[in-house]
């Protein structure tokens, strides 16, 4: 049998609310489907990278323009040296997207020819999984 001051301690412990919510467990996997999806792109796997993304973003850009854009973009910075988590924000508006499922992360990245770059990148939820709406480099 427990006694009072065991049953007052665990009617405590569940009471506290839980130190993960439910827009940083949305974050989380997003950040992970954004890290991988930026792989296809440190790789320069262009093609790749735009049929991983969300249908928000393939609806946008075709595959042809798509891999001259982020080409011309990517190449000219080199290689991705360093890459640190900044921020993440989840959110249900974005301007210039339909209302959904976006969280809107941020890098700081060291490129080869570049030191201190931002990178904005956005999974939203597509078809029940994280895909990237978009990306931006600053």
């Amino acid at each position: 049998m427990m006694n009072i001051r065991a049953w007052s301690a665990l009617v405590v412990l569940l009471a506290i609310p839980s130190f993960v919510t439910a827009d940083e467990g949305k974050e989380a996997a997003a950040k992970q489907a954004a890290l991988e999806w930026l792989a296809l792109v440190d790789r320069g796997e262009y093609e790749a990278s735009w049929k991983a993304a969300a249908s928000l973003f393939r609806s946008q850009i075709d595959s042809a323009k798509w891999d001259s854009t982020v080409a011309a973009v990517r190449r000219p910075l080199g290689a991705v040296e360093e890459r640190h988590f900044q921020s993440a924000r989840y959110t249900r508006e974005l301007p210039g997207a339909p209302d959904g499922e976006y969280v809107v992360l941020q890098f700081k990245t060291k490129f080869a020819n570049k030191a201190d770059a931002i990178e904005t990148v956005t999974p939203a939820m597509d078809g029940g999984t994280w895909k990237v709406s978009g990306y931006f480099i600053r």
